[in-house]
């Protein structure tokens, strides 16, 4: 019984909780969509340059704000980051609205740069709980985010509806919503008594090439950016491909669904299963389901489209709690990873936009399906230890 058994504490950390589900609401309803806005934006071949610049923003703020956390509080740091992330998405909506493509793109690097911090929040959540439990504790996080996404998709039809009235799409709208979302969630922060956890051993004192030096730090690192990447380039550039097959906006805001849903809604299960049976089963699985979800993707017809999502929401789930959990020891090399893993899907994006622009999804697809085989090597790392 003991720590293996105890209950999470759900009232310290709802606000935590709260304020990333309105963050996961707030990437839905706007982030998401960009690479359709670029396109009518007349820029089709560059339409992975949002998400590209939204992940690279993140890559560099995510080691910032990761040393800001360490030296001031994660309160702190993830209040400023949602704060960060309101005043972009206000400016990323005027840049859209008034099609001027590069104000439009720096409100994406603010709400990439803001996506650095807010993300750390697992962490915060890993450390309020033993380490026995900490799997749980991330996998409920998720399951609360879930919430923030499904809320936002279910009033498609009053973004809609905005759009309308402001005299724009519901993809720019959706960028104005998305900013109260950080607003608020900023306000939550005010509300949340973090957990100054007890660092164990002299790692809450590495350096970070020394944290990066002990051994599984750089394989953990390896699952996390693969997975990062892996699913922000497939996320990111498969409602285009939605699009080109002839689906309205809310058939896209179907498939963007399951894809969180995958992501989210199934924390209450891969959580606790990765506390029971260990980190290499779930590497191994979010390998597995990262590959399937590449591979079925190409295939004709929208239902394949949203298996797609589905897996590669699931995939990503796996591999992320897996990698969250086992990093949560080393808090030195969490901002870096974070990092590394923006970059990836900063490349696959923008690489991704030229090579469906000349070659076609299914080309892009099938890289993705090799590349999802590296968290493999994570577990193999596991496995030896």
């Amino acid at each position: 019984m003991g720590q293996a058994s105890a209950a999470l504490p759900l009232g310290r950390l709802a606000p935590l909780y709260a304020a990333q589900a309105l963050a996961t609401g707030a990437t839905t309803v706007s982030t998401v969509l960009a690479s359709l806005i670029m396109s009518s934006l007349g820029r089709e071949s560059l339409s992975g340059l949002p998400s590209t610049l939204i992940s690279t923003s993140a890559a560099l703020s995510a080691g910032l704000f990761g040393a800001l956390m360490l030296r001031s509080g994660r309160k702190l740091g993830l209040g400023l980051a949602f704060t960060l992330g309101a005043c972009g998405a206000v400016l990323g909506f005027l840049g859209a609205r008034a099609a001027v493509t590069p104000l439009f793109l720096l409100g994406a690097c603010m709400m990439g740069a803001a996506q650095g911090g807010y993300q750390q929040a697992r962490y915060a959540a890993a450390e309020s709980v033993p380490e026995s439990r900490r799997g749980t504790a991330l996998g409920a996080l998720m399951l609360m985010s879930v919430l923030g996404s499904f809320l936002i998709t279910g009033f498609s039809g009053a973004v809609e509806g905005l759009g309308t009235r402001l005299g724009t799409t519901a993809e720019v709208a959706g960028w104005l919503v998305g900013g109260g979302l950080l607003g608020v969630a900023a306000l939550l922060m005010a509300l949340w008594v973090p957990v100054i956890p007890v660092q164990a051993g002299a790692r809450a004192r590495l350096s970070v090439r020394e944290a990066f030096a002990l051994p599984g730090v750089r394989s953990t690192a390896l699952a996390l950016a693969t997975a990062q990447g892996l699913m922000v380039t497939l996320m990111s550039l498969t409602p285009l491909r939605a699009h080109h097959l002839g689906m309205d906006h809310g058939s896209v805001a179907v498939l963007i669904s399951g894809h969180i849903a995958g992501m989210f809604g199934f924390g209450w299960l891969t959580g606790p299963l990765i506390d029971r049976l260990g980190l290499r089963v779930g590497y191994v699985g979010g390998a597995g389901l990262l590959a399937a979800a590449a591979l079925t993707a190409p295939l004709s017809g929208a239902a394949p489209l949203a298996l797609s999502m589905f897996l590669l929401g699931l995939g990503w789930n796996l591999a992320f709690v897996t990698g969250s959990k086992a990093m949560a020891r080393t808090p030195a090399a969490q901002g870096v990873t974070d990092g590394l893993g923006y970059v990836s899907a900063g490349v696959g994006t923008l690489l991704g936009g030229v090579v469906i622009a000349h070659v076609g999804f299914p080309a892009l697809a099938l890289a993705c399906a090799a590349l999802a085989l590296l968290p493999l090597l994570s577990a193999w790392r596991v496995a030896k230890r």
